[in-house]
């Protein structure tokens, strides 16, 4: 039974698509079975895997609205690596359609529910906001990855998540709790990144991944490839460092059950 783990944070532009769709190719490579369901529409995980976006049949929009089945809308990555739920911005429309379903916060997860045997690991990419579709992704899930710049205003909003997921875990998903906190675009000669990246163990202790993502231009170029950067450049400093997170993760799991 897959492991559903959404990647989420309410701030933009701290390495959270980037994350899912590394890590996705960094556990397919592991030897996992991983599907990646892109919540977020913008559609930049689903550009990011090699799949245009423009040119959807089905989407997570008509698997979340119009109840097609998931498995219809599924995509493979670029490189065969994992299955991919795509997204584009027709997704836009879902915040305000969702109000008016029945067991709006639900539909993601009785959406997903059928394809949990098949994988090892389903992954969500949220958008940057705590929204519906957010919420959607939670009750879906049994973890959260947060991706977190070490950077000044890092640990901005961070007490608005974890507060949404607390409330989640009470109101509808008990097996919730945070997967983790990933060091993300981390520059290890800049002295404030260090500072921040002390408060957060200093906070959080064990919760904060071990792996510190870097920042590293192979990692930023290839989305603009269409391909995860295990892909582009697998002996990049990037991709490292993402095969590194996986197998913390993998090993956190084991340890666990």
């Amino acid at each position: 039974m897959a492991r559903t783990i959404s990647i989420a944070n309410q701030k933009g532009g701290v390495g959270k698509t980037t994350t899912a769709v590394n890590l996705a190719s960094a556990l397919a490579r592991a030897g996992k079975r991983v599907l990646l369901v892109d919540l977020d529409p913008q559609g930049n995980a689903t550009t990011g895997c090699g799949v245009d976006k423009l040119d959807l049949e089905l989407s997570t929009y008509e698997v979340l609205l119009e109840n097609q089945p998931a498995r219809r809308a599924l995509r493979r990555s670029a490189g065969d690596e994992f299955d991919l739920l795509p997204s584009n911005t027709d997704l836009t429309a879902a915040e305000v359609t969702l109000m008016n379903h029945p067991m709006k916060e639900r539909r993601l997860a009785l959406a997903l529910k059928p394809l949990l045997p098949e994988y090892d690991y389903l992954l969500i990419d949220c958008p940057p906001s705590l929204s519906m579709l957010t919420i959607n992704a939670l009750v879906a899930s049994r973890g959260v990855l947060v991706p977190l710049q070490t950077e000044y205003y890092a640990l901005e909003g961070l007490t608005g998540l974890l507060n949404t997921i607390e409330k989640i875990r009470e109101l509808y998903n008990p097996e919730l709790h945070l997967e983790g906190i990933l060091r993300t675009m981390h520059d290890l000669r800049n002295r404030l990144a260090a500072e921040v990246s002390r408060q957060l163990i200093d906070h959080f202790g064990e919760q904060v991944f071990r792996t510190v993502i870097p920042r590293n231009v192979r990692v930023a170029e290839a989305p603009s490839h269409g391909q995860s950067v295990l892909l582009y450049d697998r002996y990049s400093r990037g991709a490292v460092s993402y095969m590194a997170l996986a197998s913390e993760m993998l090993r956190r799991h084991e340890g666990a059950n």
